[in-house]
């Protein structure tokens, strides 16, 4: 039985605002990945983990960059996200792939359905106290040696947002963790920590993070290396220095 998840008490502001903001995100290219190598690093990684696993859920999907990336490196991968705004943007820049409206709160994938997830700067708007329900819950949904992919801003304490991209009126928090915050939430969940990748901050941008963590019979950690930087592995996760995703928003 998957993990019970409550609902939300700002869930229809969040989708009004990410409705609110959709046009203007895709207009300004936030979230595309051409000038970001770091993370194309982190999502070539994550893709050669789980191609041949199983389905992907991309959840948050946005207007589907990261989607649209993991397909062209042979990944089966679907997404949804809250606003159907964000949902048309996706389809329409991204027609040979699956889009649907939901909330990563909202659905229950099967047991082991899944080759991997991905929450991709698009869970850290959920509760503090629902964040580890969702995690508990997609887990649940991984097959054996599946992955989950994280990537969210890194600091202390909520952000309220009142607007965003363009300066569009908006209703949302940003929860802001620790890289530590996070992999003690993953491990509860009875995940393993494969890698974990930080950028530092660039302002108006916060430091960022992105935690790989699988589940038991995983293969060894793997992190693919793109652009300049410099990389350390420290025990089974991997910091990295380099360049950080700057769209100057957050997301």
């Amino acid at each position: 039985m998957s993990a019970d998840i409550d609902v939300p008490d700002d869930l229809d502001a969040v989708r009004r605002s990410y409705d609110a903001v959709a046009d203007s995100y895709v207009a300004m290219g936030a979230g595309r990945l051409d000038s970001a190598p770091w993370l194309r690093a982190a999502l070539d990684a994550f893709a050669e983990q789980v191609r041949g696993l199983g389905p992907v859920l991309d959840a948050g999907c946005g207007p589907g960059d990261a989607s649209g990336y993991l397909h062209e490196r042979g990944v089966q991968v679907t997404g949804i996200d809250l606003s159907p705004r964000m949902v048309g943007h996706a389809r329409r820049l991204h027609p040979q792939l699956t889009f649907d409206v939901a909330s990563v709160t909202e659905i229950a994938p099967a047991a082991e359905s899944l080759g991997g997830v991905l929450g991709w700067w698009s869970w850290f708007n959920l509760p503090r106290a629902v964040l580890p329900q969702v995690i508990a819950r997609m887990t649940g949904a991984l097959r054996p040696g599946g992955h989950l992919l994280i990537g969210t801003h890194v600091g202390e304490g909520d952000l309220e947002r009142t607007t965003a991209y363009g300066d569009v009126p908006v209703h949302w928090t940003t929860h802001l963790y620790q890289p530590e915050e996070l992999t003690t939430l993953l491990t509860a969940a009875g995940l393993t920590i494969a890698a974990e990748l930080r950028l530092p901050s660039e302002p108006p941008q916060h430091a960022q993070v992105i935690i790989s963590a699988r589940t038991p019979s995983g293969g060894p950690p793997h992190l693919e290396q793109d652009g300049a930087g410099e990389c350390t592995v420290v025990h089974m996760a991997t910091s990295c220095t380099g360049d950080p995703w700057t769209d100057g928003e957050d997301a």
